[in-house]
């Protein structure tokens, strides 16, 4: 509890330094995340622009089904790959988001349990 106005202005001041540090990861973290959906983007265009003109060049039915068979199964994992890459971005961006509050909330935990770390 703040008992004097010294207190309270370290208090205010510290709270302020921890949202400016959680703003900053912030930034820097969803840049990161729309770099990477960018480049995700861009890798995904021309693999199906490179599978469209392989099908279009198919002599045979069985060589046009192998080439989409193909194309599917690598879109799919590459996919896959890209929402697992993503999911830890935004695990990373809300562990570090929350870094510079750990402290403020310290004095709570005895009243509603232990924080998830």
């Amino acid at each position: 509890m703040v008992q004097s106005p010294e207190e309270l202005q370290k208090l205010g001041k510290e709270n302020v330094e921890a949202a400016l540090k959680s703003f900053g990861t912030l930034s820097k973290s969803a840049q990161a995340i729309a770099v990477e959906i960018a480049d995700y983007t861009k890798a995904s265009f021309e693999q199906g622009t490179a599978a469209l003109e392989k099908l279009l060049g198919a002599k045979t039915l069985e060589q046009a089904i192998e080439i989409q068979q193909t194309y599917l199964k690598t879109a799919y994992e590459g996919a896959v790959a890209q929402a697992t890459k993503l999911g830890e971005l935004y695990t990373e961006l809300a562990k570090e988001t929350y870094k510079p509050f750990e402290g403020a909330f310290k004095p709570f935990e005895g009243s509603f349990g232990k924080f998830p770390q």
